[in-house]
Order: C-alpha cells, then structure tokens, then sequence
C-alpha cells in the first residue's frame, strides 16, 4: 500500500506544482508567443492532466496569442500513448 501511497502523493504534488505555476497570473505574453504547443500537451499528459487547451487559449487571448490547438491535442495524445495509466 506504501507504494500506492507515494504515487498518489506524487501525482497530487505535481498536480499543485502545475497550477502553481499556471495559477491566477497565467501566461504571460512570452509564455504565449514561445509556447512549442506539442511539448505542452506532452508534458500535460504525463502529469495525467485533461485537455487544457481551452484555458491557455483564454489566457493567451488576452495577450492576442492563438494556441496552436492541433499541435497541443497532438502532444496529449503522443503523451498518453507514452505515459498510459498502469495499475501496477
């Protein structure tokens, strides 16, 4: 059960890492004009996040930034299929 224990403290601490990171302020206007999309959704799949596309393309609108929304779902996908959920 430890084992169980110390993923599930891991995920749940990355998890807050992420939206500390993403938190209120956002993303900034650099965050958005240099943003490799696919790298985003990739990462966001590893930490077993859903499709976050949606809100950094609100927080990137503010700065008249479009997200490059194929290539992040592609990302999420790749990073799924990379990074499955195994009950080990």
């Amino acid at each position: 059960m430890s084992s169980i224990n110390a993923r599930l403290s891991l995920r749940i601490s990355a998890l807050f890492a992420v939206l500390a990171l993403h938190g209120c302020a956002g993303l900034s206007d650099a965050d958005c004009r240099s943003a490799n999309w696919y790298a985003v959704g990739y990462r966001d799949a590893r930490y077993k996040l859903q499709s976050q596309a949606e809100v950094y393309a609100m927080q990137c609108a503010r700065h008249g930034v479009q997200v490059d929304a194929a290539s992040y779902e592609q990302g999420l996908r790749q990073g799924r299929y990379d990074f499955p959920d195994r009950m080990t």
